[in-house]
């Protein structure tokens, strides 16, 4: 009797052998935490952010993530950075480029984003030629024409800035200025 159990036992273990478990495959799990962090590190808020430049209507948006202290340019009746006036809008919107090889640059707000790229590289201690980390802000008024901004954009561009963002109120709170990050190399 002994041995048909015995042999029962060696038909099931054979049967069962292939369901036992060898190893624990950790990496789907490791995957799935390091996408989990991921998402909750780049959809955090990241803090308050400086006052609308005065005579600037900024559209609004219903998403958005409220943005660090930065370079504020300011785009309404007149063009403002950090609340000092460059120029009027008009008058940025008739300048000529005189680089043909950039028909976009506006060249009086290029040599003020040039001089504070400039001064912040000093600052920082950064090499010249280098693009700059510090955030560039750009409050426009709702009612600017987009070849504005994408004008001002390539300007800022030029001047070294990387980190170009579109600020807007957000939807029911006209007090909170939002800010949503341009795409990189997007004029």
């Amino acid at each position: 009797m002994s041995r048909g159990k015995d042999a029962r036992m060696a038909r099931r273990a054979a049967q069962f052998s292939k369901f036992r478990l060898v190893e624990l495959n950790l990496i789907p799990l490791v995957d799935t935490f390091v996408s989990i962090v991921f998402f909750a590190l780049t959809t955090a808020t990241v803090g308050e952010l400086s006052p609308v430049v005065p005579g600037v209507r900024l559209p609004t948006a219903g998403v958005g993530v409220v943005a660090l202290s930065q370079l504020t340019l300011g785009i309404g009746a007149q063009v403002t950075l950090s609340g000092h006036p460059l120029m009027s809008t008009l008058d940025a919107a008739r300048a000529k480029s005189n680089d043909p090889g950039q028909p976009l640059v506006i060249p009086p707000l290029l040599i003020a984003l040039k001089a504070s790229s400039d001064s912040i590289r000093r600052i920082k201690a950064t090499p010249r030629d280098s693009s700059l980390d510090t955030p560039l802000a750009i409050q426009g008024d709702s009612s600017m024409h987009y070849d504005l901004l994408a004008r001002v954009m390539q300007t800022a561009r030029m001047a070294g800035f990387k980190n170009i963002s579109l600020q807007v109120n957000k939807t029911g709170n006209a007090t909170t200025v939002t800010t949503t990050p341009a795409a990189p190399g997007a004029p």
